[in-house]
């Protein structure tokens, strides 16, 4: 025993080189005696107090059959797997949610009497027109009169002059080119109308006056899938003073003038989602009567190419102008 002492203590000395410093940090220490076992951080753990529960903790993992053919499995198998792995059985049918927030178009739409703007109330066409709308307030009221169900404070007087703030923030907003702001006062179905060519384009618009107060010609309301999703769509007649010019991308005049005013006569829809709580009055559609003549298209510019060069065809080229003719020539040209 003592030899076999003295021999390992010989070989230990043998290994103890000066270069030991060259050996990798695991030999080094193992030909050290009575020096503590390095512990790396990437093999070891620098507590081993816990080392028998950190054994003992361990995740078992289900690892799935992937040979496993669902056509040769029953309906219980197959419902057992569904339900192990948390997966709902397919549908039959299939369900997107979607929200509807404006109707597709004007339901009942008014129809503006012929000659509406120039014919006074005391004439006999005028008077004429009095009794017809009157005759045609009946469902108006009864719209009215469901709207308020919803909304006890509507009254319309009040609302066609909330209307026409509505109706000049549109536009004033369509100038602006303000898109996000625009889709709020504005309907779905109104904005790509509204939007529409309106791109490299400078528009100027101005509201002047009112000529005539504004005021509801008609009102009606509808359900829309369910019978508690309604929507109520009020017209209202807009007789004003405004200026209108466009201008297109080089600046020159397509329509209109800043200048010079004009009487417009319109028909204004606006739309509202009475079952949303927070649903708001919008600008939906104007209503163009059969009766009115087709306004003038505009000016539309576009590039004229440069004309090629005239090339002179041989006979011309090869045509020579006698010396006594040339200073006829000049002279005239001269004069």
């Amino acid at each position: 025993m003592a030899s076999f002492v003295a021999a390992s203590r010989a070989a230990i000395k043998f290994l103890q080189l000066p270069s030991s410093g060259f050996l990798a940090p695991c030999l080094q220490n193992a030909t050290l005696i009575n020096q503590q076992q390095v512990r790396h951080r990437r093999t070891k753990h620098w507590d081993p107090k816990w080392k028998r529960l950190r054994k003992a903790k361990f995740v078992k993992i289900d690892i799935p059959n992937l040979n496993e053919k669902p056509d040769e499995l029953s309906q219980e198998q197959i419902k057992t797997r569904m339900k192990e792995r948390g997966i709902l059985p397919p549908r039959p049918w299939l369900e997107r949610p979607f929200y509807i927030s404006c109707t597709g178009g004007v339901f009942e739409p008014y129809v503006p009497p012929e000659g509406d703007g120039r014919m006074s109330a005391i004439s006999r066409e005028g008077a004429k027109q009095k009794i017809e709308q009157l005759e045609k307030k009946t469902k108006s009221m009864m719209a009215i009169r469901k709207i308020r169900n919803y909304d006890e404070d509507f009254e319309p007087p009040e609302f066609a002059v909330h209307a026409q703030d509505i109706y000049v923030d549109a536009h004033r907003t369509l100038c602006e080119k303000n898109k996000y702001k625009l889709r709020e006062i504005v309907t779905e179905r109104a904005y790509p109308e509204l939007m529409h060519n309106v791109a490299d384009k400078t528009i100027r618009w101005q509201f002047l006056k009112s000529l005539e107060p504004p005021r509801v010609v008609h009102a009606r309301c509808t359900d829309v899938i369910t019978k508690e999703n309604i929507f109520a769509q009020v017209t209202v007649r807009f007789h004003s003073q405004q200026t209108l010019a466009i201008y297109d991308r080089f600046g020159r005049l397509m329509h209109g003038s800043e200048t010079v005013p004009k009487d417009c006569l319109e028909y204004v829809v606006f739309e509202k989602h009475l079952a949303n709580e927070y649903g708001v009055w919008r600008l939906h559609e104007k209503i163009i009567p059969d009766w009115m003549p087709p306004k003038a298209p505009a000016f539309i510019t576009y590039r004229v190419d440069d004309e090629p060069p005239v090339v002179a065809t041989e006979a011309e080229s090869k045509a020579v102008v006698p010396e006594a003719d040339k200073g006829k020539t000049e002279t005239v040209a001269t004069a």
